[in-house]
């Protein structure tokens, strides 16, 4: 009989796509993968640090499970994805049972460590398998260490996923204060263009015909064919001829550029340095392709200049109502989604009603909205006090998120 496992996803797009790759890994080792975690052999957490809240959720669920491993002693217990890249051997101390850690730039050899496991009737140690520190080490040697892995992906025929993730880049480049996401997903990589034009064709073979192309700031999409600089809208143009693709879309873009052609330099196939802008080029590609959908994603954060600048964000809140006018005009129709964070390090009451006015210009189609939360190893718990109380947290969630029901009411 074959041995199952179960994967529980925690955290955004990129960790979704992960699972499927780690799934398409195990099943074709002859593993089938279960819904329950009881009933299997495998159990793999794969997570998310962006949040406190997501890194409490796994390790409350880890201590749950010790019952199934003294059940199951030669059962294997992991933990993949950015939190076994940030805390590393610390999940051991925390969860003793876990029998390996695995990192994003490391999903490569997630079937070989499992099947040397199963194997294993005595494991003498714990399995570790992560990057390099990215601060600590030479650019060259970290962006090796962030291994990608793009293997061949068979859609099952019982899918229900709306749309195929496609990853076009890895990494990020931003070092917003609040984020932890460049040190534990690495440095900008963006693939070779005709990987992911192979990639979509290989799914619209399949019979899929809606796919969403991902990445940490997929407007920062480069990569050098000789003497050409392939861009996202340059991508845009190629995919959008493939037979059988109906829809394309794609998320998250950073708010930065300007109104032409920006062609930033690089140091070689895939390799970024700053994000591009949201030129004219893109916005045409995305209103004259027809399978190309009017819809964009810009996190905001904020609409106070001051809190942009503590959080490192590279632009203004003029900038970005600027930007978001020239989209509308650019692109009939259009709609655009945000994120925001309330209650960061330092935010009056003022910055707050600067961000609220942003949203009411802007007008979104929705808005995601979360209060902060302070992340070790971010430039934010280093440098700054989270100084604003939690019940004032709450008030401006609460107010922010119904200003943008209230337009989405109005205005869908």
């Amino acid at each position: 009989m074959p041995q199952k496992f179960y994967i529980e996803t925690l955290g955004c797009q990129m960790n979704v796509l992960d699972s499927e790759l780690a799934a398409s890994a195990l099943n074709m080792m002859g593993m089938q993968q279960s819904n329950v975690p009881d009933d299997a052999d495998v159990i793999l957490f794969n997570t998310c640090s962006v949040r406190q809240h997501a890194e409490d959720k796994v390790y409350s669920a880890l201590g749950r499970l010790k019952t199934w491993k003294t059940e199951k002693p030669f059962g294997i217990l992991g933990v993949l994805g950015c939190m076994a890249q940030k805390d590393q051997k610390l999940v051991f101390q925390r969860a003793p049972h876990v029998d390996f850690v695995l990192g994003p730039g490391c999903l490569d050899v997630l079937a070989e460590t499992i099947s040397r496991l199963l194997a294993e009737k005595i494991r003498p140690s714990k399995t570790v398998c992560v990057s390099l520190n990215r601060t600590a080490n030479a650019h060259p040697d970290v962006l090796d260490s962030f291994r990608q892995y793009n293997p061949e992906r068979i859609v099952p025929a019982e899918s229900d996923i709306p749309a195929s993730l496609v990853r076009i880049m890895f990494g990020c480049n931003q070092f917003c204060s609040y984020c932890i996401v460049p040190f534990v997903r690495g440095p900008e990589q963006s693939r070779p263009p005709q990987d992911i034009i192979n990639e979509v064709r290989h799914l619209a073979g399949q019979g899929t015909a809606k796919i969403t192309l991902i990445g940490q700031t997929v407007n920062s999409y480069q990569y050098q064919e000789g003497e050409r600089s392939v861009r996202l809208s340059d991508l845009l143009y190629r995919l959008s001829g493939i037979t059988g693709i109906e829809q394309i879309d794609f998320v998250t873009m950073y708010p930065t550029g300007g109104r032409g052609k920006q062609h930033s330099p690089t140091g070689g196939g895939g390799q970024q340095h700053g994000p591009l802008g949201i030129d004219e080029d893109l916005l045409q590609a995305v209103r004259d392709l027809p399978n190309v959908l009017k819809h964009l994603h810009i996190p905001a954060q904020s609409g106070s200049d001051a809190v942009l600048k503590r959080m490192n964000r590279q632009y203004t809140a003029a900038f970005y109502r600027e930007l978001v006018d020239r989209i509308y005009a650019t692109i009939p129709g259009s709609t655009i989604t945000s994120d925001f964070i309330v209650g960061f390090c330092g935010e009056t009451d003022a910055d707050f009603e600067q961000t609220v006015d942003l949203v009411k210009h802007c007008r979104f189609r929705n808005s995601f909205i979360f209060k902060y939360s302070e992340r070790a190893g971010t430039k934010a718990a280093e440098l700054y006090a989270d100084d604003v109380p939690d019940e004032v947290k709450k008030f401006r969630h609460n107010r922010l998120l119904a200003t943008q029901i209230e337009i989405s009411r109005t205005n869908p």
